[in-house]
């Protein structure tokens, strides 16, 4: 059976059988992954016109540009990443395929489980909630990272992930699947990077906290330029538990995260934070989804972003409070600074209550550098290239200060302190659009 389209992803189950090794049931799999792929050209492809896609530029997307990473890569051409001492564990993902894991032996005899999991695993996604993307990645994505805390067990040192794509014409497509049992406590640093060239990385993280568990996931994005990333995280959180989900995104042509977070038990909460920063022509995107499905749950989002240049950014959040979530506490801040004037971006909260014993509140915010700041700097012989860096260092401070560690925040400040010098640069060479 091939896919009935005229596109680079054509393949047969031959093709994709390679993608299958260690299933329970390889043909089983095999034939699930075409089925997934034939699928996916029978729906719709992503349009701006759609409300799930809007603003964002979705229609450029073309997918007879990329071919599949059908076997894991050989000899692959690594970056230098910030190191993180005491790791739990180290994982390297290149093209969506684990090369590699180093696991500290005491861990394991403690009850940490990083390992590759069954390419055959469903995913958690929603089967009326999937679109041409999703069922692409179920096609192609090779075996998931599966990371497992037993119960009470209280991991104190972060698990870190390698993930980097190879660059031009590559589509990789990256699962990992985190899963903390009651009372555990877990978290994970995703540093996503890539090659030289215009990629496609479709990543997938799945993240289950059950009851009490405390489970944070950072992921700091620092693709080329060039690169298309188009991704969805999926968590959800059991009574009294806590989820965090951090996002730093610098890189990318056109960076999309898609965020369903619910709040299943009675008293979960659910931190959501990100920092980004688009120059040039680059695009971040994030949709956001909090999901209150039982009592008294929390949740607060924060995200900051600042563009530059002709970039832009995307935010559309959806608070859902449903008929169970009595008690429900829920917050929603986006907040962007612009600091040129082709520079753009659209902020869409949302709310939807189907109960009225609930708190919530949402914000958004887009607007060029505060002119009095700026004047109460200029006014003390602060240099206005000069101004404008310590009013956006300052900007994301308050977001920052919410990563989960000094070493993860000083990686980040380090991020934008690159992205202020680069355009201090261009501002004292006269080149700032």
């Amino acid at each position: 059976m091939s896919i009935p389209v005229n596109t680079s992803f054509s393949a047969d189950v031959a093709a994709t059988s390679s993608l299958c090794q260690g299933a329970t049931d390889v043909a089983a799999d095999a034939a699930r992954r075409t089925a997934a792929a034939v699928a996916a050209f029978e729906l719709d492809a992503p349009s701006a016109e759609s409300e799930a896609w809007r603003y964002g530029p979705i229609n450029e997307l073309d997918l007879d540009a990329y071919v599949p990473q059908l076997t894991a890569p050989t000899d692959p051409v690594l970056p230098e990443t910030p190191a993180i001492e005491g790791a739990a564990a180290t994982v390297t993902i290149v093209d969506g395929w684990i090369t590699s894991i180093d696991l500290d032996a005491d861990w394991v005899d403690k009850g940490l489980t990083v390992a590759q999991g069954d390419p055959s695993g469903r995913t958690s996604l929603d089967a009326d909630d999937v679109d041409r993307i999703d069922r692409l990645h179920e096609a192609f994505a090779p075996a998931p990272l599966q990371i497992t805390v037993k119960r009470s067990l209280t991991v104190d040192a972060p698990i870190v992930i390698h993930n980097h794509h190879s660059g031009a014409g590559v589509a990789a497509f990256p699962h990992v699947v985190v899963e903390a049992a009651a009372n555990a406590e877990v978290t994970v640093v995703e540093h996503q990077t890539s090659g030289e060239g215009a990629g496609l990385a479709v990543p997938l993280v799945e993240m289950r906290a059950d009851d009490a568990a405390r489970l944070r996931y950072v992921t700091v994005q620092e693709l080329d330029t060039a690169m298309w990333q188009l991704g969805r995280q999926i968590s959800s959180a059991g009574s009294q538990a806590s989820l965090v989900s951090g996002i730093a995104a610098f890189g990318g042509a056109y960076a999309r995260v898609r965020t369903d977070t619910r709040l299943a038990g009675r008293g979960a909460s659910g931190d959501l934070i990100s920092v980004y920063y688009a120059d040039g022509d680059q695009v971040h995107d994030f949709r956001t989804f909090q999901h209150h499905d039982a009592p008294d749950t929390l949740s607060d989002l924060l995200f900051k972003g600042t563009v530059d240049d002709r970039a832009g950014s995307i935010y559309t959040g959806l608070i859902h409070i449903h008929e169970d979530g009595r008690g429900s506490n829920a917050h929603q801040t986006n907040r962007n600074i612009k600091l040129s004037e082709d520079a753009w971006a659209w902020s869409v909260p949302n709310l939807e209550i189907e109960n009225n014993d609930v708190r919530c509140s949402h914000a958004s915010t887009v607007s060029p550098v505060d002119t009095d700041q700026r004047f109460y700097l200029h006014a003390r012989g602060v240099p206005p290239t000069v101004a404008d860096r310590l009013i956006v260092a300052g900007f994301f401070r308050e977001v920052i200060a919410r990563f989960p560690s000094p070493a993860l925040q000083e990686t980040v400040r380090g991020l934008v302190d690159t992205k202020l010098d680069r355009r201090l640069v261009a501002e004292t060479n006269g080149n700032v659009a």
